[in-house]
């Protein structure tokens, strides 16, 4: 079978070239015109050897995965579903702003944390994507977008996505070695060339992956955190059984002597009645009160049968005004694509489950 070469870091694409008996400036040259100009078709690659040209073609590709279909909101919003075989798709949303462009990719077809609210949560999981199914949905983005004008500028820019967040399908640090290959991917100048800190991980709070991930490549870090207190979290995100917040906390502690921001951001999406009161903010205040932190305030974005409600208005602006009083900076993020189903907690992609978990949670409801 041909080597795909989006599965390739930089590092594994030159023990590559060695096996082939090629030297390491050429895998550089490879890497660039992979990444940098977005070239699928080696004879195109004209600085490169006819003989190397003619070898890769016979046993070398680039393949991304294919786009199923591409929509577009009236936000500008764009959002890719793709196929990634055997019935299984995966989502991929770009959201343009007029100072960045970041792309939210995924890294699993479905999803095993199963957080309640979540619509990828409920389509259960089927498997881990590959490096290039990951780097392949930047590859796609970043070259198609590169020939598309600013929505506000009405110029075509050169780096289109200036910021990777992986809020995707899938919890990123249960694919810790596929993620961290295709981070960096990203990273290297010779192919994105991303700054650290517009890299963004996002984890429910699986604490020994976090710590291999501060010592393996230290990217921005996100925690999904969603509840001050055990007994709630437990509820809602499942994997606080396991780590609860005591242990998430000192994670986190931990990972800002690594991170290239001074703070973590929290992330916490708010559901009517259930997370949304004023107690509720006052104990997050007492949890992260020895982790520099920012707060990511999230109104909830209904999809079918998902059992939660928005929060009111009025909510949204009690619970973040009592975190900003006490000193945090505090973001409510504006909800982007979602007539095309594109915000955040609304991904959901196709997925074949192999978990058993949606067929388990059928006859729990039926009963």
């Amino acid at each position: 079978m041909p080597q795909n070469l989006l599965d390739l870091d930089l590092e594994g694409l030159t023990a590559w070239f060695g096996e082939l008996g090629e030297k390491p400036f050429r895998a550089r040259q490879v890497f660039h015109w992979v990444h940098q100009a977005g070239v699928a078709d080696f004879a195109q690659m004209t600085d490169i050897a006819k003989s190397l040209r003619e070898k890769l073609q016979q046993q070398a590709v680039v393949q991304a995965p294919a786009i199923s279909y591409a929509h577009t909101s009236a936000d500008g919003t764009r959002k890719w579903l793709f196929d990634v075989g055997v019935a299984n798709g995966v989502e991929t949303v770009f959201i343009p702003e007029d100072d960045r462009g970041t792309l939210c990719v995924s890294s699993q077809v479905g999803c095993a944390l199963e957080c309640t609210f979540c619509s990828t949560g409920r389509q259960g999981f089927n498997r881990n994507l590959t490096v290039a199914e990951i780097i392949g949905q930047l590859w796609v983005a970043h070259h198609s977008l590169k020939t598309e004008p600013n929505r506000a500028t009405g110029e075509i820019s050169e780096r289109p996505v200036t910021n990777v967040v992986m809020m995707g399908m899938g919890e990123p640090l249960a694919n810790f070695e596929n993620v961290v290959t295709a981070l960096g991917i990203m990273l290297d100048d010779h192919a994105y060339g991303l700054s650290r800190r517009r890299v963004t991980v996002s984890t429910s709070g699986l604490v020994p992956a976090m710590d291999r991930l501060a010592e393996r490549c230290p990217v921005a870090l996100a925690v999904s955190l969603h509840a001050p207190n055990d007994a709630l979290r437990d509820q809602i995100v499942p994997i606080n059984k396991k780590y609860p917040l005591r242990e998430l906390m000192a994670a986190c502690r931990r990972y800002l002597v690594h991170a290239p921001r001074d703070f973590i951001t929290f992330e916490y999406v708010m559901l009517a009645g259930v997370n949304d009161q004023p107690e509720y903010a006052r104990q997050l205040i007492e949890l992260t009160r020895d982790v520099p932190c920012k707060f990511n305030l999230i109104p909830f974005n209904p999809f079918p049968d998902s059992g939660y409600e928005k929060p009111r208005a009025e909510s949204m602006r009690v619970f973040r005004q009592i975190l900003q009083d006490a000193g945090y900076v505090v973001t409510t993020r504006k909800t982007r694509g979602d007539d095309i189903d594109a915000a955040c907690g609304q991904l959901a992609g196709k997925v074949a489950d192999k978990s058993g978990r949606v067929l388990k949670r059928m006859h729990k409801e039926a009963a």
